[in-house]
């Protein structure tokens, strides 16, 4: 096991939890670190990453032209929000 891994999954407490490994698997908005719709958050935990890092990178990416504010709104009504 590496070190990155190791610590992402709590050290020597036998690996990830059931939460952890749900929150870094599924796509999901978490409605705990949302700022608008917590579509950002959610791909963050998905790919992990950190939620700013993926703010700053989708607001980057609203400098170029293409269509970010329509996969937003597809992400935010096709995520499901996280029951928890």
């Amino acid at each position: 096991m590496r070190l990155g891994a190791q610590w992402r999954s709590g050290g020597h407490r036998g690996g990830p939890t059931e939460e952890e490994n749900v929150a870094t698997t599924a796509l999901s908005r978490p409605t705990d670190r949302a700022m608008i719709a917590g579509v950002c958050a959610g791909l963050a935990d998905r790919f992990d990453m950190k939620p700013n890092t993926v703010r700053l990178l989708f607001v980057l990416s609203c400098l170029l032209p293409g269509p970010q504010f329509v996969v937003y709104i597809v992400l935010w009504i096709m995520m499901p929000k996280r029951p928890y």
